[in-house]
């Protein structure tokens, strides 16, 4: 028979029972998406963010938006272009052709990867060099 005061008495093992950390859903201020969290780290997201909860996809758009921008803005301009690129997001109508649509966006995606700057000493280079041309040696 257990008691209202179980969590402070001692276990089989000599250790205290460790109540389970309180949950709560936590809604992103960007994309909507609902994730269960820790109240501590729900404090801590809204700390860092002036706030706001924003979810880690969209924590990390941020950062790669405030890295990827040539003006070198800082993390609260770029939170407000991520959340304006959201609203817009979700405020547009469904696609015609989501299949198309999907690789239209991977598409750009890749292309702004590919163009955006590259920091200095980064690794990011060509992969493979060719030394000569192939070619040459099946004319002998």
């Amino acid at each position: 028979m257990a008691s209202a005061d179980s969590q402070s008495q001692p276990l089989r093992n000599g250790h205290n029972a460790v109540p389970p950390p309180e949950l709560e859903f936590a809604e992103c201020d960007c994309c909507g998406l609902a994730e269960e969290c820790t109240l501590e780290y729900i404090g801590r997201v809204r700390e860092r963010f002036g706030g706001r909860w924003i979810c880690g996809l969209c924590a990390e758009a941020v950062k790669d938006e405030a890295v990827r921008s040539e003006g070198g803005i800082d993390g609260e301009e770029a939170l407000g272009r991520h959340m304006k690129f959201c609203q817009q997001f979700r405020s547009s109508s469904p696609p015609a052709n989501p299949t198309e649509d999907l690789i239209s966006a991977v598409k750009q995606l890749l292309r702004r990867t590919l163009d955006s700057p590259r920091k200095p000493g980064s690794a990011c280079g060509p992969m493979m060099v060719r030394s000569k041309s192939c070619f040459s040696a099946l004319s002998e």
